[in-house]
């Protein structure tokens, strides 16, 4: 999937609201006051029994609670939508993006023999979410591993760029369960302690919750509306290397070739770029799949960072965090810094920094996700 190169006609796709819960609180002021800190949400949990896994930390939000009446991510989106939704035009498109959605509802029937499990179908959450923000679109739902969101961003980018709609919200939630958290302990991916991405004794990704979104425009209807533009889906890019169910590729192939194409959507070249929003999971083998992708299509090096060690990965939402992040980034002229680096590996040294840094007169980011299966995405915003 490519972008179309954008051209005079094609209309633009343009943030103008947007907030997230995270494990540093709600809001996206607490999110990036706390990446620029140096700190890290990512701490010890007593959420489950940990005892059998690779790790005993993650970084979740205060005060959910866990197998009661709400899953995990409708008490986030609560949150989340509670002083949000009087923005949301009722014509807007919805999509949801998630790898598990409402698992813990799930493992409330198989843990307490309480409820019913046929309500994890995340048809049903994207109901729920359909009704708490007052759209008529009954929705649909984009489940494509850890590029979830980026991949709804950029289907709600086409959508408009297209002409199919004038208004898209894009919705993106996954919270941290004992199902999901055993699964990446089999996968021996857990960090013990908290993700150092691109450090050169990293050796795992800490797992994180969130619930965020974004609302899209045509930049005509912005403008009418008298909106406040945030930024701009200028391009996107996406491939799938299938190198492995869960491994990304050794050659980076797949990755060099949705960002070569997210460049060409938005008309950019390799010089207008002003830094990259890495997946950065801390996992040895994503950490340099990714690192190879930007030696190979950048001849300069970039400043480079990752929020994961300090929110922790945040699976299907991780792509619209790390996007809103990129743009008040652009916004604030400041590259912000890898938390839990502390020496980078040879080939991360020069491209990414436990220092924020000033961001120069380039105007547009590059954001990349990478998933399961060998999906690959890369946005370019600005």
């Amino acid at each position: 999937m490519e972008g179309r190169r954008v051209s005079q006609e094609m209309k633009k796709a343009v943030v103008v609201s947007c907030d997230m819960v995270t494990a540093f609180g709600a809001g996206t002021d607490a999110l990036w006051n706390g990446i620029r800190s140096g700190g890290t949400a990512i701490s010890k949990i007593d959420r489950f029994n940990t005892k059998a896994f690779q790790s005993d930390n993650a970084a979740v939000i205060n005060g959910l609670k866990y197998l009661k009446n709400d899953s995990l991510v409708m008490q986030m989106f609560r949150l989340l939508l509670k002083d949000n939704s009087a923005s949301i035009p009722e014509d807007a498109k919805l999509i949801l993006a998630t790898t598990k959605g409402e698992i813990d509802l799930l493992e409330k029937k198989f843990l307490t023999g309480r409820g019913d499990a046929s309500d994890s179908n995340p048809h049903k959450l994207l109901k729920k979410i359909s009704a708490l923000a007052g759209v008529k679109d009954s929705g649909m739902i984009i489940s494509a591993a850890c590029a979830s969101s980026s991949t709804a961003l950029a289907r709600a980018a086409s959508m408009i760029r297209s002409g199919y709609g004038d208004c898209v919200l894009v919705t993106a939630c996954d919270s941290v369960t004992e199902f999901v958290y055993a699964g990446f302990s089999s996968l021996m991916a857990l960090e013990k302690f908290a993700a150092k991405p691109f450090d050169k004794k990293r050796s795992g990704l800490s797992l994180g919750e969130a619930a965020v979104y974004a609302l899209l425009m045509s930049d005509a209807r912005a403008k009418r509306e008298k909106r406040n533009i945030i930024g701009e889906i200028a391009g996107w890019g996406m491939s799938d290397d299938a190198n492995h169910m869960t491994g990304p590729s050794r050659t980076s192939d797949g990755l060099i070739m949705a960002v070569k194409k997210a460049l060409r959507s938005a008309g950019a070249d390799e010089g207008g770029i002003g830094f990259i929003s890495a997946h950065g999971t801390g996992t040895v083998y994503n950490d340099a799949m990714e690192m190879r992708a930007f030696h190979a299509v950048f001849k300069n090096k970039l400043p480079v960072y990752s929020v994961k060690g300090a929110i922790g990965h945040t699976l299907g939402a991780a792509g619209l965090v790390e996007t809103i992040t990129a743009l008040r980034a652009l916004k604030e002229k400041v590259v912000p810094l890898t938390v839990n680096l502390k020496a980078a590996d040879d080939d991360a040294h020069g491209w990414v920094s436990n220092k924020q840094r000033a961001l120069s007169n380039k105007k547009m980011a590059l954001i990349t996700n990478a998933g399961f299966s060998g999906i690959n995405t890369a946005l370019v915003v600005k």
